[in-house]
Order: C-alpha cells, then structure tokens, then sequence
C-alpha cells in the first residue's frame, strides 16, 4: 500500500480484522504512551479511544506506509494501526512529548455515564506507573521495543509516522532504560492487559442532587422566561430561584469499608488496602458521621492538601483505617483510592479545632504505607504513629549520630505509637529524629527501613545507593538507610532534609555516583546525588560534593526531573573548587556509564575518566560540560556548565 494509495472496502475490513485480534495489545501500547498524571480513568477512555478510531473509513488517504517489500498485509495493517494509535496517544503532547498543550475533551467515544473504570489490582496499572519519568515518545519506544518485539529502525519509522518530534533519540532513550525481567514477564501475562477493566459507580447521592439541581435550574429558568415575556425586561422581584436539595447525608458511616485484621498476612497487595480498622471508636456513628460530613463539606474547617491532592468528597464509601482519642483530641484517618484524609477534632466533640488534612499515596507499598502521623503535640517536637499491621517494631534513633543504636519506641495494641520526637523546624539543628521499622517475618525476613517526618501526614521513607563498582558491573539499585556507609552518607546532610517540609514526596534518597582525589593533596571528595521524588512522578534533586571535611556543597539543582531515578541514570556535574593551596580549579564527575569528560569555554580540558579536574585560569567565565557514554550518544551537565562557585 503506497502512500498515495486510499483505502478501498477490502484494505479496511482487512484492517479491521487486525485490530480485533491485536485490540488488547493496541490498547496497552496507547495506555502507556499516555501521561500516568492524567488518572486511571480517562488514560483508559483516552487509549480506548485512540484504538476504535484508528480504524480508517473507505476512501481516506492512507497516510504515510512503511516499505511493502517482504511484507505481509497484515503486517502492514498493524503497522498503519500502530501509527495511528501512537499519533492520537501523542497528539495532546507538547514538542517534547512530556507536558499537555491543550485540556484533555470528554473521550466520545467510547464514553461513560456513573462509572469510574481503571485496569483492575495487579494488572497493568500496577507496572505502568514505572515509566513515569519517560517522556511519552520514550514511553511509546519502550513499548515496541520490548514487548511488542519491534526492531529500532521500525520503531524509529512508527514513532516518525506518528509525529514524534525526535523518533531516534527516543528509541535510544527507551533502549537505554534497564530492561526488568520480571517487569517485561508481568506485562506479557494476560492478566496485564489494559482492555480489562474495573468499574464502580461515582457517588449515586451526588448524581442524584445533581440531577434534581439541574431540573430545578430548568424549572427557575422557565419560571423567568415566563415573567419577563409578561412583565418587559424588569424581572418580577417576588420571582425567587428555586433551591437545590441540602449536600447534608452523601456518606454513610454504616458504608465504610473495613479490612478483617488478618487480611495483610494473606495478601500479595501489602499497602493501605491491607490495613484494618483500628481504635477506640471505630464504633463511634457521631464521630465518623461528623468526620465524613466534614469531608464533604469543609466549611471553616482548615484543609490541608499536598501538593497535587484534591480534596473533593469521595465517589463511594471509603475505608476507615482509625478512629480514636488521642490526648485530648479525637482522629479519624480514611482512605479513598490514592488519597488519605486525616480528620481531627477535640475529644468532647465541640465544632472548635476541627482539621482536614488530605495526603496521596499512589502505588504505595511495604515502606510507604507503614506508617501516618496520627498527632502532633502542639509545641511540635513530637508526634505519635499509626504503624502498619506487619511493622514488628519500632525503634527511634537520630540520624546524624552514625553510632546510634536507637531507642525501642512503644507501640499499642492497635498500632499507635508511644511520642516520638520529631527532626526540628527551625534553623538550629543537634539532632534529626528518624524512625527504624522492622517488618513481620510473615512478609519478609530482616528487613528494616527509616522513615522521617517531614510535616506531612505520610513520613518519608529515606535510602541509600553507594558507589558503583565498575562501568561493567550492574547498576547499584537504592537499599534501605540502614548500613554503616548509608548512615555515613545522611549523617553529612541530614538537616538539609528541612528543605523539603510539606513538598508531597513519598521518599529520598542519596546516590554517591562518583568518587575521586582532590588536587593540592585535598583529600577524598564523593559527588552524590540526592533525589525527592514526589507522589505525583517527577522528583527535585541536588548533586552535592561532600568532602572529607566540612558540609557538603551544593553543585546544581533541577526540579520536575526524571534525573538521578531509575530512568534518568545518566549525570554530570561540574564545580568550581578552590583548594585549600588557593587555587583554582574545575571538578566534574558523571555515573558509570560515563567513560570520557570534555569541558569546553572559560576551562578547556579533557579526560578519558568518568572525573575530572583541570586548573581554572581566570576568576570568572562560563565552562559547558558533556560526557561520552559507553552505550553511544552523549550526556550534558545538569546545570548546563560547570558554573558552580566554592
């Protein structure tokens, strides 16, 4: 089929043949090529979509093809139908592919009327949100590549047809992002199929007073039209609008979900859906009633959301995970899908000194769901836990003391913990209090983990990823902060962790990616990179240089990134370092697959190493950085240059 061909009646029920039987793997394709930022339910309406209109109506040009020779129809059928899919998944992108241009209209069609849908517990859903940080032409690459089993250059060809900005780079990117296994097995299973979805009803109650609402505005409007048809163009002031039904009753407390205390030790989903019902006043009808009708309609009532939270009612009954008293003030935590709702009021029930705090956890798991903050005393130097079912203990110790063994920290019968103290929010600094948890054996053996608290209604979870051995050995994965050279490495910046109070991250953690000698007989320098990665994707990271003396010092920044996470594991940096001789010089530093450094501009050096210094002639100028990978291509500073100042 050449591309100056049309379809006839034969091309598009052959073609139509080809997408019934490649349908689930159209949609997958299209259901991760879409942004995860745009919610489970339109990503699956939006990728359906995308499908059932690639399908070419009789006569319309066939757009560009690939080349016929030693294809098959229907090969080539499903490569048109890939091209297709792929420009409807990327069309709302901007250049880059990674940020929306336009809002997203109702998909029509297909179309829904009362019902969320998303891709059921442990299918695709649960392995989608690991290509977060791609951009979606990358995302789309990965997908060809690994799963649907294309070659590069067909895939460079589909991702150009498609209207992919650079279709080679991002089929380099894509080859570049570790190839997981067991990620690829999941995602080849039948149960990972984005055609299968679930569905529950949105809020019926709402619906229903939307719907009255909506006649009562109807009849007010006719009520009008009548009056000024007979009255002239001055309404009839005894005329009043007629008024909507009461947002009084939407939740029930009888409807709350509640998980049997047992059900976490049976499960192979271990986050807030394992989480039973604790407290002393699960029973309590008045205080969950007050506590959802609060939710529903906040009023005065102070609401905190972190940042990417919306803190709309629920669209059904959601799970009570507490309900109890806690010195002198009564706490009710909830869980609607990927959001937490912390309400709080004084003990006797008076409407004074209500809170609403809303927190997310998507894809929360062992680590970040072992824990909430129930309450916090009100000179904020302590605070007391709700523990997740399978925490075995608990342990409070300080982080930059590198010896500290800890302090077993009391924990209750329905999981609250004893006061804890909490890292300072002032500019002083002695100490910064983190929590060790031990998990059950029921789960898993030895396994600790720290977790801090930052401000918000979910601690922290903290970790750690050392020093790579080799260009040629596998990359370092992230461990839990818990070893001699994890506790070295946060005890030197520990208190930076201030920085980042109330900002809606889920973890951080501190990869030393570089090591090397200072010039002038300076000693040792580690070159780390800390990343905070947020609950909504993209992460804030600051590259440091830690020496052996002295804080670290801060070498370049970047927000929204994918940099310094699992797929943005190429870096550079570059510093401008004075010696302790007084000398001047230029230090940069990339990962391990970095093999050459070339510095152009005010410093013009180079090195067949993944470090470099190079003396710094003159006080001033600008000096550009790229590093050679190993793999082929090149990798830029990540502030551009090495401009950093000592």
């Amino acid at each position: 089929m050449s591309t100056s061909q049309r379809f006839g009646s034969d091309a598009v029920e052959c073609a139509e043949a080809v997408l019934v039987e490649q349908y689930p793997r159209l949609v997958r394709l299209a259901y991760l090529t879409l942004p995860d930022s745009l919610g489970r339910h339109t990503r699956v309406l939006l990728a359906h979509k995308a499908v059932q209109r690639a399908l070419p109506r009789t006569g319309t040009p066939a757009g560009p093809a690939p080349a016929e020779d030693g294809t098959d129809e229907p090969d080539r059928h499903l490569a048109l139908l890939r091209s297709r899919v792929l420009r409807a998944a990327l069309a709302p992108a901007g250049p880059a592919g990674t940020t929306w241009a336009r809002p997203i209209r109702p998909p029509v069609p297909p179309f829904v009327w009362g019902l969320r849908l998303w891709p059921p517990a442990g299918g695709i859903d649960e392995a989608a949100p690991t290509l977060g940080g791609a951009p979606a032409p990358v995302r789309a690459a990965f997908v060809l590549l690994r799963l649907d089993d294309l070659a590069p250059d067909e895939t460079v060809g589909l991702l150009g047809r498609a209207g992919a900005a650079d279709p080679a780079t991002a089929v380099r990117d894509a080859l570049a992002l570790p190839a997981d296994e067991e990620l690829l097995r999941a995602l080849r299973r039948p149960e990972f199929d984005a055609s299968v979805v679930s569905a529950r009803p949105t809020d019926l109650l709402r619906r229903r007073r939307t719907a009255r609402a909506c006649w009562a505005a109807l009849a007010t409007l006719a009520l009008t039209l009548t009056a000024l048809s007979v009255h002239g163009s001055r309404p009839d002031p005894d005329v009043r609008p007629a008024a909507g039904p009461a947002a009084s009753g939407a939740l029930d407390p009888a409807r709350l979900r509640r998980v049997p205390p047992g059900a976490w030790s049976d499960t192979a989903r271990v986050d807030f859906t394992a989480w039973p019902a604790r407290g002393g006043r699960t029973g309590d009808r008045g205080l969950l009633a007050r506590a959802l009708g609060t939710w529903a309609a906040p009023g005065t009532t102070p609401l905190s959301t972190t940042p990417g939270t919306t803190g709309e009612p629920p669209a059904g009954p959601p799970q009570l995970l507490y309900a109890g008293e806690l010195d002198g003030r009564a706490v009710v935590v909830l869980r609607d899908g990927d959001r937490i709702v912390r309400y709080g009021e004084s003990a006797t029930g008076s409407r004074g000194g209500r809170t609403l705090d809303v927190t997310r956890t998507d894809d929360a798991g062992v680590t970040t769901a072992a824990a909430l903050t129930l309450f916090r005393a009100p000179d904020g130097a302590s605070a007391r836990y709700l523990l997740a079912p399978w925490i075995a203990a608990a342990t409070a110790r300080d982080l930059l003391r590198t010896d500290d063994t800890g302090e077993a920290l009391a924990v209750a019968a329905d999981g609250v913990t004893a006061p804890a103290a909490v890292p300072p929010a002032g500019a002083s600094c002695t100490s910064w209090p983190v929590l060790e948890l031990t998990s059950s054996t029921r789960i898993v053996e030895k396994h600790s983990f720290v977790l801090t608290d930052l401000g918000a209604l979910s601690p922290v979870h903290l970790t750690y990823t050392p020093l790579p051995d080799g260009p040629a050995a596998p990359a370092r994965q992230p461990r839990e902060a818990t070893g001699p050279e994890a506790r070295a490495a946060w005890a030197r910046q520990a208190c930076r962790l201030g920085e980042l109070r109330q900002g809606g991250y889920w973890a951080v953690n501190v990869w030393d990616f570089a090591a090397a000698r200072l010039p002038d007989g300076a000693g040792r320098a580690v070159w780390s990179c800390t990343r905070a990665s947020g609950w909504a994707g993209p992460g804030d990271v600051i590259v440091r240089l830690r020496l052996e003396a002295g804080p670290p010092r801060d070498v370049a920044r970047a927000r929204s990134t994918a940099a310094c996470g699992r797929f943005g594991r190429h870096l550079l940096a570059g510093h401008r370092w004075r010696s302790p001789a007084g000398r001047w010089y230029l230090l940069a530093a990339g990962s391990r697959q970095v093999t050459a450094i070339t510095a152009t501009g005010a410093v013009r050096a180079g090195t067949a190493e993944r470090t470099l210094a190079a003396p710094w002639p003159g006080p001033d100028g600008a000096v550009s950085l790229t590093g050679t990978l190993a793999g082929g291509g090149t990798v830029t500073a990540l502030d551009g240059a090495g401009g950093g100042r000592d």
